[in-house]
Parts: structure tokens; C-alpha cells; sequence
């Protein structure tokens, strides 16, 4: 079989591109979960208050965050450095996280179709450990110190799950087709207690 078959093979072969498919886009959506917590953490936390646009940050937010870099991704990973939430390993695995997310992103189908060899697949661990990495930072620094339910307790960091882990965990679940999580919520909403479902 040439190589035009074997990727018409792959193309037209539901079990292959199924999971080809889910894989990528998972990347894909991952990637921005990362992207919304390293900026969306850092603004939430200098935070002011409201106006009729949403959420307003002062002048310190500008200061200390944004003079960093012109991209406000770059000035907010500096940030994150500077803290020691993550070190210039994890920028490095970032920029290569990156490069895969635009490959994918770009040449998609291409990718998906198996024409263009990705390292999606074997990267994909190292992004969701980036994601939790920075998350537990900010629940282990910000969280639980200003929270007095957490006042003099052991806190086992190894059993943290952040809520856009879990969030993304049950995403994973759904969309690999578990209804488990669906039955818990419609079973929780039958008895008056609509509750978030557990993974």
C-alpha cells in the first residue's frame, strides 16, 4: 500500500481519526486552560472591584505585572518566575508546549490525518503537569494562608486537585463519552441538590 492509501486508510477509519482527533483538540483546549490560569490568577489576585466592563485591576497590576513584556502572557509567566510558582524549566517546556499547540492549531488536519508527525500525544502529560503545577502554587501560597479553616493544618500539596484540574479531568471523562458524571448531576438534581458532580 502506497503512502496516498495509507493515509486515505487513516482518513476513513473511524477508530484511528476518533481518537487522533479527541487528542489534538484536547491539546488544544488544555493549552488555553494553562493560558487563562497564568494570566487570569495573577489578575484576579491585584484585582480592585467592578465596573460595567467586569473585573478592575489598579495601577500595581500594571507595575508589577504588565511592564514586565508587551504580551501580557510573557509579563504574567515573568511573574509567576519571579514567585517561584515555576522556574526556567517550566518556561522552556511552555515555549515547547506552545510551538505544538500552533502545529495543531495550523495544520490540523494535516496532523490528525497522520501527514505531519506531532509530539502532542507524548507532551500532553507535561502540559497538564504545568497546569496543576502553577494552580497548587496559588492554592498553596494564596488560598489556604488566607483561609483560617486551613490555620495550623498539615497540607499535603501531592493531594491538592485544583478546580481547573478537576474541571479539565471531567471534560476528559464526557467527552471520551463517560455519562457517569451525567447520571451523578440529574440524580442530584432529582432530589433538590444540585451539586457539581464528582470524577
Amino acid at each position: 500500500m502506497n503512502k496516498t492509501a495509507d493515509r486515505w486508510e487513516r482518513f476513513l477509519d473511524p477508530k484511528v481519526i476518533g481518537p487522533s482527533l479527541f487528542l489534538a483538540t484536547m491539546f488544544i483546549t488544555t493549552f488555553e486552560i494553562l493560558k487563562d490560569s497564568v494570566v487570569g490568577r495573577i489578575r484576579g489576585f491585584y484585582m480592585q472591584g467592578w465596573d460595567q466592563n467586569g473585573p478592575t485591576v489598579g495601577p500595581e497590576y500594571q507595575g508589577q505585572v504588565l511592564a514586565r513584556n508587551k504580551s501580557t502572557l510573557y509579563a504574567s509567566l515573568d511573574w509567576l518566575r519571579e514567585h517561584e510558582a515555576i522556574d526556567e524549566a517550566d518556561l522552556k517546556t511552555f515555549e515547547s508546549l506552545k510551538k505544538t499547540r500552533n502545529q495543531l492549531a495550523h495544520q490540523l488536519f494535516n496532523v490528525v490525518t497522520g501527514q505531519v508527525d506531532s509530539e502532542h500525544a507524548s507532551q500532553f502529560p507535561a502540559l497538564v503537569a504545568l497546569l496543576r503545577k502553577v494552580e497548587v502554587w496559588w492554592v498553596v501560597n494564596v488560598e489556604i494562608p488566607t483561609d483560617p479553616d486551613y490555620d495550623g493544618k498539615d497540607i499535603d500539596q501531592a493531594g491538592i486537585v485544583p478546580g481547573a484540574v478537576l474541571s479539565l479531568q471531567m471534560l476528559i471523562e464526557v467527552a471520551s463519552g463517560n455519562t457517569e458524571l451525567l447520571e451523578q448531576w440529574r440524580m442530584a438534581c432529582s432530589h433538590g441538590k444540585p451539586v457539581k458532580p464528582q470524577s
